[in-house]
């Protein structure tokens, strides 16, 4: 086989729209993730790429796109907290995805004892110790140790599908 025609083979036969519009039909729950960043400030962003890895230990994942502003936060933080988003969140949602804008402006939260902001109305909360990070294409995936947890009753959660918020 020639060297084009090995090359060609390996070429995916989709598009990156087609790519992401068959991921769109998976309908995920949405999440901030929030830390504070070498200056201790708080950063926060919304994130649909949420997992669970292992119980025992108790262990979350989420990823994060290289070209994210907070990328540098995030990927050098010791604790963050991953907070899963109630249906009446959808406005929350779309302030942590905002660029240029303070994202905790009018939010109420308080710090953890690693100075992790935690979102006082969140549906669950996970506080992470960062445990490992794997770079994966345009994605960083990081691997959280759940040091605590906290749920509440909300009725319904936040849900992401074709590229909405319900």
């Amino acid at each position: 086989m020639s060297t084009s025609a090995a090359a060609a083979e390996c070429q995916p036969a989709f598009t990156e729209r087609d790519f992401r519009n068959a991921l769109g039909q998976f309908a995920t729950g949405v999440t901030v993730v929030t830390t504070v960043d070498a200056q201790g400030q708080p950063v926060g962003m919304t994130v649909s790429s949420f997992n669970s890895v292992s119980l025992d230990p108790a262990l979350v994942l989420w990823s994060l796109g290289k070209h994210a502003g907070c990328f540098p936060a995030f990927a050098q933080a010791s604790h963050y907290a991953i907070h899963v988003l109630a249906s009446h969140h959808q406005e929350l949602a779309l302030q942590f995805a905002r660029r240029g804008v303070d994202r905790f402006a009018g939010v109420a939260w308080h710090a953890n004892a690693q100075g992790v902001p935690l979102l006082d109305d969140a549906l669950a909360t996970f506080e992470c110790r960062a445990r490992s990070q794997y770079a994966e294409g345009d994605h960083l995936i990081l691997v959280g140790e759940v040091l605590a947890c906290h749920h509440a009753a909300h009725p319904e959660p936040l849900l992401y599908h074709r590229g909405v918020m319900r």
